[in-house]
C-alpha cells in the first residue's frame, strides 16, 4: 500500500503502557505527525509532561518532541485531529466512544476483549453507541514496551472502511512496525479476545509445569477454539492464521511480559484471583472476558473446553489440577471437532 507523506494529528486517549507506547511511536515517525496523549488524571498528565516519560507504565523511555501531554476534560481534543486512537480498557470503550460520537476523523480502539456487560465485541459497542464512525481496530502481537523502544513488531489495522486502515498505515507503518490492512474486523477482535484467556490457560500448564507437549497441544487446540467461535460470528477462517490470530496467540501464551500468561503462572502457584489481580497492577484482559467470551459461544453452540476451564478456574470451582484433569480426560474425537 502506496503511503501518502503527509504529517497527520494524531490524538491518543488513554495513558496506560499501549496508548502512551503508540503515542511515542507516532511521534517518532518520520511523516513528522503531531501526536496528543490524552490522560483521564490531569495530575497524572501534567507529571507526564514534565517528566518526559511516562514512569508508572513505562519508565526509561523518554518521549519524543513531537509528543505532548494533555490531562482532565477531552471535549475538544478531535476537532482537528487527523486519527483518533482509543487506548482505554474495554469497559471504557463505550463511553469515550459516546465522546466521540459525531467525529469526522478516523478512529480506531487498541482494546481487545468483549465488554462484560453486553459481551458484546469492540465493533458491536460502536455500532451501538456512534454508528456513524468510521471506526476499527488495531490488533496483533505487541508487547507495549518492546513498541516504545522501537523494537520490529508487526501489527492489523482492521477495520471495514478504507479510510480508517489507510489513516493507520500512514501514521504507524515505518521502519521499526508493519502495519498490515485487514477488512475481518469481527476475525481480528475474536482473535484479540479469545487469545487472553488461552494465555491464562497456557500460563497454568507452565506452572503446573507440565512440558512443552502439554503447551504445545494447549495452543494448537485453543487457536481451534478460536477459529470455530470466530466462523460462527462470521469471520474468515484465514485470519486466524494471521497476527490477530496466531501470531497474538503465540506472543500471549508464551511471552515472560504477558500479564495473562501471568496470572495462570500465579494461580498454579495456588495463589487466589485476588491475590493475582493485586500483584499484577495492570489490567488483566483475559479474566473479564473469558466468562463473556464463554457465554457468546454458549449462545451459538460452539464448543470451547479450553475457555471453559479457564472460567471455573477463575470462578474458583475448580483447582488447576482439576482443570488439567477435566481437559484430558475428555472423550477422543476427531481433530477437526
Amino acid at each position: 500500500m502506496e503511503q501518502a507523506s503527509k504529517a497527520l494529528n494524531i490524538v491518543v486517549f488513554g495513558a496506560g503502557a499501549w496508548g502512551t507506547a503508540i503515542a511515542i511511536h507516532a511521534a517518532n515517525h518520520p511523516g513528522g505527525h503531531r501526536v496528543c496523549l490524552w490522560a483521564r488524571d490531569a495530575a497524572q498528565a501534567s507529571a507526564m509532561q514534565a517528566e518526559r516519560e511516562n514512569r508508572r507504565y513505562l519508565p526509561g523511555v523518554a518521549f519524543p518532541a513531537a509528543l505532548c501531554v494533555v490531562g482532565g476534560e477531552c471535549t475538544g481534543l478531535a476537532a482537528q485531529a487527523d486519527l483518533l486512537v482509543v487506548a482505554t480498557p474495554m469497559q471504557a470503550l463505550r463511553g469515550m466512544l459516546q465522546t466521540l460520537h459525531g467525529t469526522v476523523a478516523p478512529v480506531a480502539w487498541l482494546c481487545k476483549g468483549l465488554e462484560a456487560q453486553t459481551g458484546l465485541m469492540p465493533h458491536e459497542v460502536c455500532a451501538q453507541v456512534a454508528p456513524e464512525l468510521a471506526a476499527g481496530a488495531l490488533s496483533g502481537p505487541s508487547f507495549a514496551l518492546e513498541v516504545a523502544r522501537g523494537q520490529p513488531t508487526a501489527l492489523v489495522a482492521a477495520s471495514r472502511h478504507a479510510s480508517v486502515r489507510e489513516a493507520l498505515v500512514q501514521a504507524l507503518h515505518g521502519q521499526h512496525l508493519r502495519v498490515y490492512a485487514n477488512d475481518d474486523l469481527v476475525g481480528v477482535e475474536v482473535g484479540g479476545a479469545v487469545k487472553n484467556v488461552l494465555a491464562i490457560a497456557t500460563g497454568l500448564c507452565d506452572g503446573l509445569q507440565l512440558g512443552l507437549n502439554a503447551r504445545a497441544a494447549l495452543i494448537t487446540r485453543g487457536l481451534a477454539e478460536m477459529s470455530r467461535l470466530g466462523l460462527a460470528l462470521g469471520a474468515r477462517a484465514e485470519t486466524f492464521m494471521g497476527l490477530s490470530g496466531l501470531g497474538d496467540l503465540v506472543l500471549t501464551a508464551t511471552g515472560d511480559l504477558s500479564r495473562n500468561r501471568k496470572v495462570g503462572l500465579l494461580l498454579a502457584q495456588g495463589q487466589t484471583l485476588t491475590q493475582v489481580l493485586q500483584s499484577l497492577g495492570h489490567v488483566a484482559e483475559g479474566v473479564y472476558s473469558a466468562r463473556t467470551v464463554a457465554a457468546r459461544a454458549r449462545s451459538l453452540q460452539v464448543d470451547m473446553p479450553i475457555t471453559s476451564a479457564v472460567v471455573a478456574l477463575l470462578d474458583g470451582r475448580w483447582r488447576p489440577e482439576q482443570a488439567v484433569a477435566a481437559l484430558m480426560g475428555r472423550d477422543a474425537r476427531s481433530e477437526r471437532a
